[in-house]
């Protein structure tokens, strides 16, 4: 099972004895003698998640050997979308689901497709530019590739039930409620973007703070975390298995983002003596709310068997509760409940697949992944 809280907890993963750390560091030059060619050796203790003077093309070494371990872990859930059969889904879409279901079916993807985009970007192009340690970048570039994969898995369920891609690529920008979420992140994450932005400027290094805490937090560990939820409630019911199977293998994925984010932050704001702002935190979490509400109230205006608005909202408190505590945060949503009760055992890929039907989860990298 996955365990949301902690990713690598599991012993089956590699542990930090498996990374070999050098013996005690010695001169390159012997003492007393100079020589302009040589450097003096890389101090772990040197390097910072941000603003580090040591050397960022050294990998060892590490200070953070749990960001090399993430990479390797990572690698191990290596799939394609053409790894899972499809054809079923083809059926479903057509013959099986009603109008709602429909309706919920493409929103979603609709929503994702854009999602994922803006994530790879945050990722390459704002968040680990800021990175001055190698073993944290290394991770985040495979976070970069595993976005663009998730954006072609989308996509080819897109193109696989033959839905109109420009419509469905274009409701971000005409559905209200879309939008909404989308044009949040933007203003979010654009704002660490600029080019002169300082990391030793205290206002400067806040706000890359609170960016990176909403893109890890609410972003990547509430957003997405809810998005997936529809497509499982329908697959609970024998529905559209193929793209459910999709998600299973992007949820693996985005456990280690969340959970990497929110170590990261953790860490950077030990190493900085800095802390967010209680009352940006409270905007923060009132505007993520405020949005999936009036996303969840849009998607499901009409509710599916075993799955409405309501389940929706009260499973996002719940979630945003459990980032905040990983945060060592006040909950933002007392009292809320886990709305599904059925989602960690859904969400989880099953070992028991046929063949000639699907890819056989329990081969090779899939395999090496436990979540217990």
């Amino acid at each position: 099972m996955l365990n949301w809280d902690d990713p690598l907890k599991s012993n089956t993963f590699v542990t930090q004895q498996d990374i070999k750390q050098p013996a005690v560091q010695q001169r390159l030059a012997e003492p007393g003698q100079a020589d302009d060619n040589r450097l003096e050796p890389i101090c772990a203790d040197d390097k910072r998640v941000v603003n580090g003077m040591a050397d960022i093309n050294q990998l060892a070494p590490f200070k953070y050997p749990w960001a090399w371990k993430y990479f390797l872990n990572a690698n191990k859930n290596h799939w394609t979308p053409l790894d899972i059969n499809m054809a079923q889904d083809v059926q479903d879409y057509h013959h099986k689901l009603n109008e709602a279901e429909r309706h919920v079916y493409e929103n979603v993807l609709s929503y994702l497709t854009t999602s994922d985009i803006l994530a790879m970007r945050n990722v390459g192009l704002a968040v680990m530019d800021k990175m001055s340690a190698p073993e944290l970048q290394i991770y985040q570039a495979r976070q970069v590739y595993e976005e663009a994969l998730h954006t072609w898995t989308y996509q080819h369920c897109i193109e696989t039930i033959g839905l109109e891609q420009g419509e469905i690529y274009n409701r971000y920008r005409v559905v209200p409620a879309i939008y909404q979420k989308i044009k949040i992140a933007n203003q979010r994450l654009n704002s660490v973007l600029r080019h002169d932005i300082d990391l030793n400027n205290r206002d400067d290094l806040g706000q890359f703070l609170m960016s990176y805490i909403f893109f890890a937090a609410v972003f990547e560990g509430c957003w997405f975390f809810n998005g997936f939820s529809p497509i499982f409630a329908l697959q609970r019911r024998g529905l559209m298995k193929g793209t459910a199977e999709q998600l299973q293998y992007i949820m693996r994925d985005e456990v280690m983002h969340c959970g990497f984010g929110i170590r990261t932050v953790k860490q950077l704001m030990m190493e900085e003596d800095i802390s967010p702002d209680a009352n940006d935190l409270r905007q923060m979490w009132d505007e993520a709310e405020a949005a999936e509400q009036a996303y969840a109230d849009y998607i499901l205006r009409e509710p599916i068997l075993g799955y409405n608005a309501q389940h929706h909202i009260e499973q996002f408190r719940y979630i945003a509760n459990r980032r905040a505590r990983q945060l060592n945060f006040e909950e933002p949503f007392p009292g809320a409940q886990c709305a599904l009760t059925w989602l960690d055992e859904q969400s989880n890929i099953r070992k028991e697949k046929n063949f000639f039907e699907t890819r056989v989860t329990e081969y090779q990298t899939g395999g090496g992944l436990s979540w217990d």
